[in-house]
């Protein structure tokens, strides 16, 4: 009954991570496993906040915790592809962030997979949830998925 899910284009994504696969990450089926593909999302997320200055590691008094994700597949990658994730924001609340993501299999137009990723804002001392600072919101409003 559902409408079959168009797969999304890197034309979806305003911003791009690029990623090579690891010997490591084929499992015996000679594919990468499916919790590989997390760590690419983890790893797309966190480059993009600390690339536009909203996340020292180490410092950062206010953090995004993952409280939720999901991945659909719809095509094989393995060792040696290059895998090229794409992000949008979906939903920017009060403290909690929806990332869409798109993950492509070298130079392929239509995403392999397509996830989703929400980070929660809390204060890293008491883990308790906060607004999003406005550096974060300003940094990243030229991500918000347009519909």
């Amino acid at each position: 009954m559902s409408a079959k899910h168009l797969r999304a284009s890197r034309a979806d994504y305003p911003v791009f991570q690029t990623i090579p696969t690891r010997w490591a990450d084929n499992d015996i089926y000679g594919h990468a496993n499916n919790t590989v593909y997390y760590s690419w999302i983890d790893t797309a997320v966190n480059r993009v906040l600390i690339e536009r200055g909203t996340l020292d590691l180490g410092r950062s008094d206010i953090i995004g915790v993952v409280v939720e994700n999901g991945c659909r597949f719809h095509a094989e990658i393995s060792y040696p592809d290059l895998v090229t994730v794409g992000l949008r924001i979906a939903r920017l609340g009060t403290s909690s962030i929806r990332y869409e993501l798109g993950i492509f299999r070298n130079d392929d137009s239509t995403a392999a997979a397509e996830a989703h990723f929400v980070h929660v804002y809390v204060a890293r001392e008491t883990m308790r949830p906060v607004p999003i600072p406005a550096n974060v919101r300003q940094a990243l409003a030229n991500l918000i998925r347009e519909e």
